[in-house]
């Protein structure tokens, strides 16, 4: 067996691979009458009369049959090594359990063969999972055929010489069947990376480029090493090895021994997978298990060995903090459930007092015993360092065997045995670091200067505010002066009189001018320190740069005056717009009889002055004698949207005069907003009653169509077609016609009326035509009860219009 053998082509023979090669059926003697059919025609080629040319025809022809002919001889010589290896193996078991010889073995495995109606190879395979026990024997416990497939890949596989040739054996006996096309076989290595040990399915090109997967790189095979779990994947996701087509899967698992994971295997289909049942998660674990006894050398499992570990012995005694050497005491399994203390350095069974009585840790003990509280975290972090030999580290790591209880914790793998390094924390020395980042944070730098000896102490911090290098000889305080803006003089001798004269702790607000040239705003305390006898013995305080802050503030202040200007002007804007409102459309309960119509109107303004809409209404009798109605709502709030609310209005009324028809007058209204009103847009209603027919016509722009109440039933128009006034130049507008009947009433109104922040508009439009459609004894009432129960919450304008036939 070669390492670039392929896998079983795709119109391959689908027959089990044990059994292509059995006698009387034909399999080598058909390969051979196929090779010899080809040959003979080549050879009727050699016979014509065509020439040089044909006669090399022929020639070719011939040799691709002697090609083929010889490669499935050697499929066949494959499948059947594999399969007389597995038979040898059962007849070797049947030698030791019977006592008996070769013949007598061979003889007894033909019997049960015969007895049970099955092929030698299923014999075989059940004795042997009888005798193993193990995952493979497992795996096929239900199914002959894969008890089969998995005892012949292993038998060709421990016969292999290389990973290579185990990743086809493992392809060709028991992946194929199962419908898989490649497979990859990758050593784990130091630092969780990964090489290629093996593969079949992929082209070489392919392989070579994923020959080497290094640290940090996110694969599939990457994810199960370092999460030592099985993976199904679906479809295209991560990088990796082998161009499938979209939809395609694959798996990824584990190859594990005595509890370290010593590789990856992945294998791919090239479609989608289905549900996963547990029987094929079996069979994929056996082979992974397979793959990992006959891992190549380098990566093999190290055995405990006295000079492996009198190296990381020599090691843990050289390193200045306390060291644990681990080794993994493994179950009945081959599990890890503990890790046997191998070794303690100086550093804990020394003099330095680090061996804790709760906690002995003695050589040989294991370290759950040893050390209970372990069983969380740490014996897990243990487990996947042991595991996959990526090392692992945690700073100021809650840690038990610290002397401080917190401790920078590091795990590393070395052969067989993890080394476990701990570096206790020191309180003082970590509030001081937690200190010193706070006054780096907050720019805060600290003083003291002796009464006694005259001495200065700066921190390092206060040298950066100063703008000064840390070997510079410190300022004292009573010369501040000389490094302050002239302008803050007087405030600094106060606060050095209150200090130094009066003793009393004092602080003062000041401009640093610094040697850079640079300014900064500055706040320094101080306070005096006194000894037993009330001497005063030192000056110790603190400096902070409130630059920021004091820019701040300055900043905020602007930002109220500009404000306060603001306000004025909105406030302004917003009572001229109300007077221009309420100058057009007071919100008045009159009402109006003409041509036999009764008309009553409603206008609620905001209740909020910055919220002064431009909704507004019109009922008006034009010379025509023809009745116009309308309502109408700009877009946006104040002067602007009043203004626009007057414009379209005023320009409504005119465009009625001419006797155009509702859609017309919406379409050269359109015109006004867009060109003629700074481009502003609104929604508008345009009705024309004309008396005599008792014939409503009438259009809209984006607007709500008006509610008919008749019988007493309420019901919207039939909605016409119609765009935002001032939206599109080209906006084209329907019309709409009703015959109308005494005692019909309709309701035109705009938004405010009923919309809600918690509901949809059409929700608010249903309950709009329930309460329309209560009985009210006039017109009036009719519009004050929707007024009223029209629970509208966006505080807008509202306008109504009601219009009653007699």
């Amino acid at each position: 067996m070669h390492s670039d053998d392929q896998a079983t082509p795709p119109h391959a023979p689908t027959t089990p691979a044990w059994d292509a090669g059995a006698p009387g059926q034909g399999g080598w003697h058909d390969g051979w009458h196929d090779g010899a059919a080809r040959g003979g025609s080549g050879g009727e080629a050699v016979g014509r009369d065509s020439g040089e040319e044909d006669a090399g025809e022929g020639d070719l022809e011939r040799l691709a049959a002697t090609v083929e002919r010889l490669r499935r001889q050697a499929e066949r010589a494959r499948r059947e090594a594999a399969g007389h290896a597995l038979i040898e193996l059962a007849k070797g078991v049947l030698l030791e359990r019977l006592q008996c010889g070769p013949a007598q073995a061979a003889e007894q495995l033909a019997t049960l063969a015969g007895k049970a109606g099955v092929s030698r190879l299923e014999v075989a395979a059940d004795i042997v999972n009888e005798v193993a026990r193990d995952r493979i024997g497992a795996a096929g416990e239900s199914d002959p055929e894969v008890s089969v497939r998995l005892r012949s890949a292993e038998s060709a596989a421990l016969g292999a010489r290389d990973t290579q040739v185990v990743a086809v054996a493992l392809l060709e006996h028991a992946l194929t069947p199962l419908g898989a096309t490649a497979v990859a076989v990758w050593a784990a290595e130091p630092g969780a990376a990964l090489s290629l040990a093996g593969y079949a399915g992929f082209g070489p090109e392919e392989a070579r480029r994923w020959r080497h997967v290094p640290p940090g790189v996110i694969t599939p095979a990457g994810r199960s090493l370092t999460e030592r779990r099985m993976i199904w994947h679906a479809g295209a996701g991560l990088p990796a090895i082998g161009r499938l087509v979209a939809g395609g899967g694959r798996v990824t698992v584990p190859m594990t021994m005595a509890g370290r994971v010593l590789g990856v295997l992945e294998i791919c289909w090239p479609h989608a997978l289905p549900p996963h049942p547990p029987r094929l998660e079996r069979q994929i674990e056996a082979m992974a298990e397979l793959c990992a006894h006959t891992l190549d050398a380098p990566f093999a499992p190290l055995t405990p060995s006295a000079p492996a570990l009198s190296e990381i012995v020599d090691l843990a005694d050289a390193l200045p903090d306390p060291a644990l050497v681990l080794q993994a005491h493994l179950d009945a399994r081959g599990e890890p459930t503990d890790f046997r203390i191998r070794h303690v350095n100086e550093r804990i069974a020394g003099g330095d007092g680090l061996l804790l009585e709760a906690y002995p840790l003695v050589p040989g003990g294991l370290l759950l015993e040893a050390y209970p509280r372990a069983a969380g975290g740490l014996f897990t972090r243990l487990l996947q360092v042991h595991a996959t030999g990526r090392p692992f580290r945690a700073e100021r790591m809650t840690f038990g065997m610290s002397t401080t209880g917190v401790a920078d914790v590091s795990l590393t793998r070395h052969g067989d045995s993890v080394l476990l390094v701990w570096r206790d924390h020191d309180e003082d020395a970590r509030l001081a670091g937690l200190l010193a980042h706070a006054q780096r944070l907050g720019r805060i730098g600290g003083f003291e200067e002796s009464a006694v000896t005259g001495q200065i102490t700066w921190n390092a911090q206060l040298y950066s505010l100063y703008g000064m290098a840390p070997g510079d000889r410190p300022i004292p305080l009573e010369r501040l002066r000389d490094h302050a803006h002239p302008d803050d003089e007087i405030a600094i001798g106060r606060f050095l009189r209150t200090v130094l004269h009066h003793r009393r702790f004092a602080a003062v607000a000041f401009r640093l001018v610094r040697p850079d040239g640079i300014t900064r705003h500055m706040r320094v305390v101080a306070e005096p320190v006194f000894g037993p006898e009330g001497r005063l013995m030192a000056v110790r305080g603190a400096y902070q740069d409130i630059s920021s802050q004091h820019w701040t503030e300055v900043a905020l202040a602007v930002t109220r005056d500009q404000l306060a200007h603001t306000e004025e002007r909105s406030a302004a804007s917003n009572r001229l717009a109300l007077q221009l409102q309420q100058a057009i459309m007071p919100p008045s309960h009159g009402t109006m009889d003409s041509f036999g119509l009764h008309i009553a109107v409603r206008y609620r303004p905001a209740q909020k002055e910055d919220l002064v809409g431009g909704d507004w209404y019109d009922a008006v009798a034009l010379p025509s004698r023809r009745v116009l109605l309308s309502v109408g709502d700009v877009a946006g709030h104040g002067v602007e949207a009043a203004t626009g609310m007057v414009i379209l209005r005023n320009a409504l009324r005119g465009l009625a005069t001419t006797g155009a028809g509702p859609a017309q007058i919406m379409d050269w209204l359109n015109q006004v907003a867009h060109h003629l009103a700074n481009r502003m847009t609104a929604t508008a209603v345009c009705a024309l009653y004309d008396p005599p027919t008792r014939v409503l016509r009438w259009a809209r722009a984006g607007h709500l169509p008006p509610i008919l109440l008749r019988d007493g039933n309420g019901s919207e128009l039939p909605m016409v077609k119609g765009p935002l006034l001032g939206a599109f130049t080209d906006a084209r507008y329907e019309e709409g016609r009703v015959q109308l009947r005494a005692d019909d009433t309709l309701l035109m109104y705009t938004d405010g009326l009923i919309e809600r922040r918690d509901h949809n508009l059409r929700h608010a439009q249903d309950q709009l035509l329930t309460i329309a459609g209560r009985f009210a004894a006039t017109l009036d009432h009719r519009l004050d009860d929707l007024l009223t129960h029209c629970n509208s919450d966006t505080d807008d304008d509202t306008c109504l219009i009601g219009v009653h036939l007699s």
